[in-house]
């Protein structure tokens, strides 16, 4: 990625961004376009290779990065890199909450009930404890410890603010993945709580909820079950890391004129799909702003339609997710 390939160009120059999950495909491009931003990046991962990684990838670019090795399931791992980040970089900003992810643990190998159940199949009644609470420690435990970490340093300094990463399944969960579909869920309301208990202290909290996004994790997946799975997404489903950071820039940033209603708010779950970022874009377009990679490929019919369904609430219409 270049600097003039960026969806919106704003400057971060001075703030440190704190990235967790960022040896992925989402976050690690996440953490490349804050840097070409002019920001210092913090990039965070369980694999400290896969965090050094996508760290060097930054500095061959001249960008300001350092990898951290974390578990952001144990607190002690957390306060540990943030000792260290205080040292390399500063105090934090811009804390983005991206670890997370799902197990085959808790995957049913059913979409729906039967009663005749052939062997090795997996259904909700199979589905471990275990398997369950890790999918859901993975996702909304990481955001707490993590938060309650890096938050302080957002007391009394302006412009600080936190963003979660939700999912599409928070709002219309895909079949076979209840916990990580209630999950996310759980992450869009906290993130809500947050905002609330950090509305005295200016600290903004608000997340993205992704669609189907092309990372590591979907390319791994059976490609006939998923197509399967989301066989009624009208949209299209390969949603690429440079789209969702043309969201994700948003709460982030500190001067937009066009979205100065959205800048200032806190607590708002932006919806990450299809239809969002081509109505981005275009309000963008409009406003004489530099918004590039979003989808623009959708009939104006088919849009309208599924604009119409998608206010109506409709399960059976699914944007991107």
């Amino acid at each position: 990625m270049k600097k003039q390939d960026l969806p919106l160009l704003i400057d971060y120059s001075g703030k440190v961004v704190v990235i967790t999950g960022a040896g992925g495909v989402l976050c690690s491009k996440m953490a490349e376009a804050f840097a070409l931003s002019g920001a210092k990046v913090a990039v965070l991962d369980l694999q400290k290779e896969k965090a050094d990684e996508a760290a060097k990838a930054i500095q061959e670019e001249g960008g300001i990065a350092i990898g951290y090795a974390a578990n952001c399931l144990k607190k002690e791992d957390i306060e540990a890199a943030h000792e260290q980040i205080l040292k390399d970089l500063g105090p934090c900003d811009i804390l983005i909450n991206g670890a997370g992810g799902n197990s085959p643990k808790a995957t049913t190998s059913q979409e729906f009930f039967s009663s005749e159940i052939d062997e090795g199949t997996i259904s909700f009644f199979d589905l471990q404890e275990a398997g369950f609470q890790f999918v859901f420690n993975l996702n909304i435990l990481t955001v707490l410890l993590v938060s309650q970490v890096f938050a302080k340093d957002m007391i009394g300094r302006k412009g600080c603010s936190i963003l979660n990463i939700s999912s599409m399944n928070a709002f219309t969960p895909l079949t076979k993945i209840p916990a990580y579909s209630s999950a996310k869920a759980g992450v869009s309301n906290f993130t809500q709580w947050l905002a609330n208990y950090f509305a005295p202290a200016n600290i903004r909290v608000n997340a993205v909820a992704p669609g189907l996004t092309n990372t590591e994790m979907m390319r791994q997946a059976n490609q006939d079950q998923l197509a399967g799975r989301i066989a009624n997404i009208a949209l299209l489903k390969d949603l690429t890391a440079d789209e969702i950071y043309t969201a994700v820039t948003q709460p982030a940033a500190s001067a937009i004129k066009t979205y100065e209603k959205i800048l200032a708010a806190s607590g708002k779950v932006l919806k990450c799909d299809d239809a969002y970022l081509h109505a981005l874009a275009q309000e963008a377009a409009e406003a004489g702003l530099g918004v590039r990679g979003c989808r623009n490929t959708i009939s104006e019919k088919l849009r309208e339609s599924m604009y119409k369904a998608y206010e109506q609430n409709d399960p059976q219409v699914y944007f991107c997710r």
